[in-house]
């Protein structure tokens, strides 16, 4: 009998006889097997496929062409964000343009207002002048109840569209007296005048530089004025008597300016 029919025999008893252990049946197969030539024993290890420099090299050329792409995309990346950060600043500077030219209509406006405020001021400091003072032909006086040093009081009558008391004769002189005398009365109290030798010693002039002619020093043998030689050089008049007195120019009193009476043109 050849070897298929005694396989086919084996194959029937294994159907026939479930009660074969089940180590037999496996030992049993794999010799079946073996006679047959199916399965080798031990199978050969796969051979591994052979390499050649050319392979390494075409490897590393294709990493590096992607790391290239990589940084390319990168770089493209960069340009976009450079070119929309370029839009923006050019933006952003098309708007401060435009707010550095408001800003300068603005302060345009802001020095126009001004302007007209310190107009505005010097004209309501003059038409009170006016209205409360003493006029007297084409001048109205007024005395100011503040106490101030020669430099601020003549910059105050300024800002009121004035200047301080220059009284030029003895009219005026008297005149100013007079109103001086009534406004403090009964007390004494000084006033500036618009009157300086601060330009040199003994040279007096008015505060618009012209050179003063007449003057009004109080004589008393006991204190006759000016008596304060380089240190004492702005003058004031005395309320009670109206006569001048040198003092020091950072002393602070009451001032008297004068405006131009428009209405008497």
């Amino acid at each position: 009998m050849g070897p298929a029919a005694a396989s086919l025999a084996l194959l029937c008893l294994c159907s026939v006889g479930g009660g074969v252990p089940a180590g037999t049946t496996d030992k049993t197969q794999a010799e079946v097997k073996k006679a047959r030539g199916d399965v080798p024993d031990i199978l050969p290890e796969p051979e591994p496929e052979p390499t050649s420099p050319m392979s390494d090299f075409e490897n590393s050329y294709n990493y590096v062409l992607s790391r290239l792409a990589s940084m390319d995309q990168a770089i493209h990346r960069l340009d976009v964000g450079h070119y929309t950060l370029d839009v923006k600043v050019s933006q952003l500077m098309d708007r401060l343009t435009r707010v550095d030219a408001r800003v300068e209509e603005l302060e345009d406006s802001i020095a126009e207002v001004y302007q007209h405020s310190k107009v505005n001021r010097k004209e309501m400091g003059r038409l009170e002048g006016c209205q409360k003072g003493h006029r007297l032909g084409y001048k109205c006086y007024l005395v100011y109840n503040s106490l101030e040093d020669y430099a601020s009081a003549s910059r105050k009558c300024q800002e009121r569209g004035g200047r301080m008391a220059m009284p030029r004769d003895r009219k005026e002189q008297e005149a100013l007296a007079d109103y001086v005398k009534s406004f403090f009365h009964p007390g004494n109290w000084p006033v500036w005048l618009g009157i300086n030798d601060l330009r040199s010693d003994g040279l007096y002039v008015f505060d618009d530089g012209s050179r003063v002619s007449y003057f009004q020093w109080r004589r008393h043998f006991l204190s006759s004025q000016p008596d304060g030689g380089r240190r004492e050089n702005c003058v004031a008049m005395s309320s009670d008597d109206g006569d001048w007195w040198d003092h020091y120019c950072d002393r602070t009193m009451n001032y008297m300016c004068e405006f131009d009476n428009r209405e008497a043109l």
